[in-house]
């Protein structure tokens, strides 16, 4: 069977990226489409995408976002080939509006609706004020555009079930949930956990680190902070002495990190939030925020703690109860393991021998 995968972007290695390579593991040999990639940023598993025109246009690799408004013409002049089997997309912006040819189905796996148009009030600080007016005014288009284009997907498949009651609510179309897989065989359990906490994201506005700042600034706590991003030379400056800022690690050194660290803090609203889960696979509880992917990773008392609203106090006292109780490393681990690649290998292989199969009997039935 051939396949084509489409993606949206590839600029940045974060957790869609890992899904990608994941898929092409799945579906090895599979034609990869994209609308910018950086290469040197990339994996070699990557570097053979077929990009769009706006691969071309100057500022492109380095200020992606400001080409968001092109990306529709982009996949809509994506040219897949006759040949093909199967399309799948992996989206969370435009890349569902990739066109399959005639007959060929299209499953979609879908990191989020577009964030930024569905929810425009959450996440505006990611325009300049001085553009917010526009920008409002784009982003009702593009949910209309979203909407629109949201027939082009056969089946969808979610990475959680917040995005699952998204796709749901805003495309009137149901989907399967299939958690992103972790890479359980490597983030595995090690020695004695430490005392320290640890908090591990980009360092940028809608991740809230300044949350993680404020919090321990009055406790007696050390936590270390692992990241780059906009935020980091201002955190520092308001960080106390207890806060240590780590902006690059190595895998080894992250997974050492996760080992020896009492809980990880993740006060973050996410589609899935990766980050939780590879914790979870080396044995280490999480103090997460009772919202998005966090409610499918951390179960309370068992994986971690989750607190309801996104403030410093609440976020103190969940780590005093983390400092203070024991959870079971061993169940902590056996959790993970729902998000082994293997679980989403054969997920994802019954889903698209399910679609593929009604295609065939579809086809045959109308001869």
């Amino acid at each position: 069977m051939r396949v084509a995968l489409a993606h949206e972007w590839l600029v940045r290695y974060a957790g869609s990226e890992r899904v990608l390579e994941a898929l092409l593991e799945v579906f090895p040999g599979s034609d990869l489409f994209t609308t910018i990639l950086e290469p040197t940023a990339m994996p070699p598993t990557l570097r053979s995408a077929q990009t769009s025109f706006i691969q071309h246009l100057p500022g492109s690799h380095s200020h992606h976002e400001w080409f968001v408004p092109f990306m529709p013409l982009a996949w809509r002049c994506t040219k897949i080939p006759a040949d093909i089997d199967l399309v799948f997309s992996s989206s969370h912006c435009c890349a569902k509006a990739v066109r399959p040819p005639a007959g060929v189905p299209h499953i979609c796996y879908c990191h989020t609706p577009i964030r930024y148009a569905w929810d425009f009030e959450t996440e505006r600080q990611r325009f300049p004020a001085p553009l917010r007016p526009a920008a409002r005014l784009m982003m009702a288009w593009f949910r209309h555009w979203d909407r629109a284009v949201s027939p082009r997907v056969t089946h969808f498949v979610a990475n959680s079930s917040a995005v699952k009651e998204r796709i749901e609510r805003f495309y009137g179309r149901e989907a399967e949930v299939v958690h992103p897989p972790v890479r359980t065989e490597f983030f595995t359990p090690g020695d004695e956990r430490g005392e320290r906490f640890l908090f591990v994201s980009r360092l940028t506005g809608y991740k809230h680190p300044e949350l993680v700042v404020e919090a321990f600034a009055e406790l007696p706590f050390e936590i270390d902070i692992v990241g780059r991003g906009s935020m980091l030379e201002s955190l520092r400056a308001r960080a106390t002495a207890n806060v240590h800022f780590l902006p690059q690690v190595s895998d080894d050194e992250l997974r050492t990190l996760y080992r020896h660290a009492r809980a990880l803090v993740y006060p973050i609203e996410e589609d899935f939030g990766i980050v939780m889960a590879e914790a979870q696979a080396c044995g280490t509880p999480v103090i997460g925020f009772a919202r998005g992917g966090a409610s499918d990773i951390v179960e309370p008392g068992i994986g971690g703690w989750l607190i309801e609203n996104q403030v410093a106090g609440e976020l103190r006292l969940a780590v005093r109860r983390a400092a203070r109780e024991d959870l079971d490393p061993a169940l902590i681990r056996a959790s993970a393991e729902r998000f082994s690649f293997e679980r989403f290998r054969a997920a994802m292989s019954e889903i698209v021998a399910a679609v593929v199969g009604d295609r065939d009997s579809t086809q045959n039935t109308s001869e």
